[in-house]
């Protein structure tokens, strides 16, 4: 029986989600495996090695999204995981608003971030 939860993301862009990850100090993977409970693998195509036993992995789906996979339960071993799926959400939502921001057509827009 597998431990592992998939939880569906509104992440799409998988190099700000790699960027985003190595901002908040996690070792990043590609098409590589999550770690889970009793050495239980599963792959995915990004890969967010923590420390412990226990990873955070995303696959895209058919649509460009990402869901999540993961042995929550193992994370929150050593993580509090809603603060660290929380601040990769964060992390994720300020770098994508960055990167529209520079796209063409953008160059003189007036743009204040504000994060809470």
């Amino acid at each position: 029986m597998s431990h592992f939860s998939t939880l569906r993301t509104k992440i799409s862009d998988a190099a700000v989600l790699q960027n985003s990850l190595r901002d908040l100090g996690i070792d990043v993977q590609s098409n590589a495996d999550v770690r889970g409970y009793q050495g239980q693998r599963v792959r995915a195509d990004i890969v967010a090695t923590l420390e412990g036993e226990y990873d955070l992995g995303w696959s895209q789906n058919a649509d460009g999204t990402f869901d999540l996979i993961a042995d929550l339960w193992g994370v929150a071993k050593k993580h509090n995981q809603t603060e660290l799926i929380n601040s990769i959400n964060q992390k994720y939502a300020v770098n994508k608003t960055l990167a529209e921001v520079k796209r063409p057509g953008l160059n003189n827009a007036n743009v204040k971030l504000v994060v809470h």
